[in-house]
């Protein structure tokens, strides 16, 4: 490892990661140096971004996406490249599980189709009277295998569907604009994908759904946390120790292809009482019972 090992990283949510890192004796200003980036919420401007990164010649590139992370596939095969997302052999990244190849590994966050119609299903349990769905989600995102199974599984229930599309720039006028599309399409319940922007925007999200009596269900735990109804999360502290881990292997001399990609087993239940009671809903004792964190 060099004196200072230059990781660039996109995104900020990087904290647990962090202190992963920490205790494998990497310390930020010391021995590590983050160079942090960011697209401001505009696809569009993804490739610059990945090559203005390669430019630099970090030891290490972490996306937190699946689609920044193929700009960087596009822009380096040399790089190693961390990356936490969807399964990313649907998403073009690597062509096995096990044995990645190329220069690109991490976490798989996605655990299957099936994974959004138990979300569909916890929402109608504790809404059972509403009848119409939103979907939070980016007009790119809306076109990937994980939104097809949100559809699939929304379609499996008597719910209709309405989504107007988050568009680039991806900021709070666009989040603002999409609500008022929402609520003008009557809808009575709301789920959001696991656009990465969702969760930058949490606390906008929770207070726009506040404000619209918008019952809501997040594949992100911090959305319950800020007020929101309902999240079944992937555990952040299992997927981070484990980049932090596939990231101390790189840097120590490993090569990412032969770093197995690594799959989220641990989902949360993060029920949030107080907001219930907000909503003028009771969540079910059944769901209580088995909740992994109820929020007061």
């Amino acid at each position: 490892m060099s004196p200072v090992t230059t990781v660039a990283k996109l995104r900020t949510n990087a904290l647990t990661l962090l202190e992963g890192l920490r205790r494998r004796g990497y310390i930020e200003g010391e021995n590590l140096l983050v160079e942090w980036y960011s697209a401001e919420g505009r696809s569009d401007r993804y490739a610059d971004i990945a090559q203005d990164v390669v430019g630099r010649k970090p030891d290490l590139i972490y996306p937190t996406s699946n689609s920044l992370a193929l700009s960087f596939k596009a822009a380096t095969t040399t790089i190693p490249i961390v990356v936490s997302g969807p399964d990313p052999i649907v998403g073009g990244l690597v062509t096995n599980l096990a044995r990645p190849g190329g220069n690109i590994t991490g976490v798989a966050i996605d655990a299957g189709p099936e994974i959004w119609g138990k979300r569909v299903e916890l929402l109608r349990e504790v809404v059972p009277a509403a009848s119409i769905l939103a979907v939070l989600t980016s007009d790119t995102v809306w076109e990937f295998p994980e939104s097809a199974a949100i559809r699939e599984a929304i379609q499996k229930t008597k719910l209709s569907l309405i989504a107007p599309l988050l568009v680039s720039p991806i900021d709070e006028a666009e989040y603002r604009r999409v609500f008022a599309k929402i609520m003008h399409e009557g809808a009575e319940a709301l789920i959001l994908s696991d656009l990465f922007a969702n969760l930058t925007y949490r606390r906008l999200i929770v207070d726009l759904a506040q404000e619209a009596r918008l019952p809501m269900i997040s594949p992100f735990r911090e959305h319950a946390e800020l007020g929101g109804l309902i999240a079944y999360a992937f555990d952040n502290r299992e997927t981070q120790e484990h980049l932090a881990g596939d990231i101390d292997q790189i840097l120590k001399g490993a090569k990412p292809g032969d770093i197995p990609v690594y799959i989220a087993t641990r989902f949360e239940l993060i029920l949030n009482v107080k907001a219930a009671k907000a909503l003028g809903v009771e969540i079910p004792a059944s769901l209580l019972s088995i909740a992994d964190k109820v929020i007061e």
